[in-house]
Order: structure tokens, then C-alpha cells, then sequence
């Protein structure tokens, strides 16, 4: 056994001893975006400090909870936070969630980010849907010495006709688009954002890609949303910050949960 397994495996036996809820879902909460935890009936919840080998986050709005809960006849494992590559320069560090979800047996992925709307039709506050997404950074995720072999997309259909469906049951507006993940920690210039855009991509963040790929290739299903938190470099006015992305979670954060809430009672 190599060491990321042993890792992984004292990682899962300290949650299973702490934890008696099983999770039939894995929701990784984004910048921002981590209020949906904190408002998850009959918690339990195990700080990421306390569990054997588990990467820290340090960005601000990145908790380091796993929060499980049982939301509309779903057992949940809520992701409070996540590792984000440019933190460690560690792909390990970074699947290491993903690792820890498919070994407790979650089949079903929910992944949410807060992005940089690069489409010109976007607006702050926008839930974006991800059909596809471009991976930037460089790094490959998949797992297995072929990586992964997927018919259209690491997103799954069925997930994603299941969101649609879910967004206008709870009539809430849902825009869909193309992910671009980056390394940042900087965020885009504009020639970059241009880049993204003539390659087909409609909002630019800095996560999301390395997890999804080796999601999909351990077989799991994966849904994303991202909420647009700003318009990217080029195209806003303005100089982007990290509070922009906060404050417009917390601006998004009652119809973001009606839409999880509805999209977990539907899989």
C-alpha cells in the first residue's frame, strides 16, 4: 500500500469512528459558498484539524469542517472549505477530499466554486451550471495509468438534466457554461481572460478541475455550480478582490441552498 492509500485509509477509519452518519452524496462547498453547512439540520461534524493526515486550507471562507447531515432522505458529506492547489503545490493535498469521499463510498459528486464571469451575459449573483469545463493548469488529475474515458464530458448528463429541472421546480434562474480552471492564486489577467473566453470558456476560477477529473475517473458522478462572483479582469470596471467573492456568496447564499436543497432531493 502506498502512502497516499495508508493516508486516506487512517484519514476514513478516524471519520467512521466519529461519525456514525454514512454519506450517499459529497458536496464541496466554494469560496463563500459555505454557509449551505451551517445551516444543515442534526449536524455532526468533524473538524479537518483533528483528522489524521488532512490538508489545511488557509483562504479566508474555507472553514475546515466535514459536516454530515441528512438532507430531504439523503445522507450528505458537506466539504466546508477545500485545499486549493496554488495553497500547497500538491495534487495530492488537493484530491485528497475526493479520495476521502469515494473511500466512505460516495458515488455522487456535487462540486460548487465562485468564478469570474467571463461570459458577457453574466452578472454577479449568477448561478452557472457547468457543462464542461477547460483545464488550465497543467496538472492531470485522472486516475489509473490511461486516465479517465468519458463520452462527452466528466459532468454527468443525467445530473445535469436533474439540476435543470430542480432550478425551474424552485423557479430559480440558472445560466449554464464552460468552467476554465487556473492555478492562480493571481487572478487572470486580461489577455488571459480573452484567452478563456475564444476558447470557449464562460467563467475562470481557480479550482474545480483537478477535483472533477479524478471524480470522474473513479466513476463517480459529478454535478457543478458555480456562482459568479464578479465580472473577470477586462471586463469589470472595477479591481477584483477576494471580499467581492464573499460578499456576493453571502448576497446568493438563501437561493444557492434552495437550489442544493432541491438538487439533493431529486438524486
Amino acid at each position: 500500500m502506498n502512502t497516499l492509500l495508508r493516508q486516506v485509509s487512517a484519514s476514513v477509519a478516524y471519520i467512521r469512528e466519529h461519525c456514525s452518519n454514512p454519506a450517499d452524496v459529497a458536496l464541496i462547498l466554494g469560496s463563500g459558498l459555505g454557509a449551505f453547512a451551517d445551516s444543515l439540520p442534526f449536524p455532526q461534524v468533524i473538524p479537518t484539524s483533528a483528522i489524521p493526515h488532512y490538508p489545511r486550507s488557509g483562504v479566508e471562507g474555507h472553514r475546515g469542517r466535514l459536516v454530515f447531515a441528512s438532507v430531504e432522505g439523503k445522507n450528505l458529506l458537506a466539504f466546508q472549505g477545500r485545499v486549493h492547489f496554488y495553497e500547497t503545490s500538491s495534487l495530492e493535498a488537493t484530491l485528497f477530499p475526493i479520495h476521502v469521499a469515494h473511500s466512505l463510498g460516495v458515488r455522487t459528486l456535487i462540486v460548487t466554486n465562485a468564478a469570474g464571469g467571463i461570459n458577457r451575459g453574466f452578472s454577479p449573483g449568477d448561478l452557472m451550471l457547468i457543462t464542461d469545463q477547460i483545464n488550465l493548469t497543467g496538472e492531470n488529475a485522472l486516475s489509473g495509468p490511461n486516465g479517465a474515458s468519458v463520452h462527452h464530458s466528466y459532468y454527468s448528463e443525467s445530473l445535469i438534466h436533474l439540476a435543470c429541472n430542480a432550478a425551474e421546480s424552485a423557479k430559480i434562474p440558472l445560466r449554464s457554461g464552460v468552467y476554465a480552471g487556473l492555478k492562480g492564486p493571481t487572478y487572470e489577467t486580461a489577455a488571459e481572460v480573452e484567452m478563456v473566453y475564444r476558447l470557449g470558456g464562460d467563467a475562470a476560477g481557480m479550482s474545480t478541475v483537478l477535483e472533477v477529473g479524478l471524480a470522474a475517473s473513479l466513476g463517480m458522478q459529478v454535478l457543478g455550480i458555480s456562482c459568479i462572483t464578479n465580472h473577470a479582469t477586462g471586463i469589470s470596471a472595477t479591481r477584483l478582490s477576494h471580499a467581492e467573492v464573499t460578499e456576493v456568496g453571502n448576497r446568493v447564499k438563501t437561493t444557492f441552498a434552495a437550489l442544493l436543497t432541491e438538487i439533493i432531493r431529486r438524486v
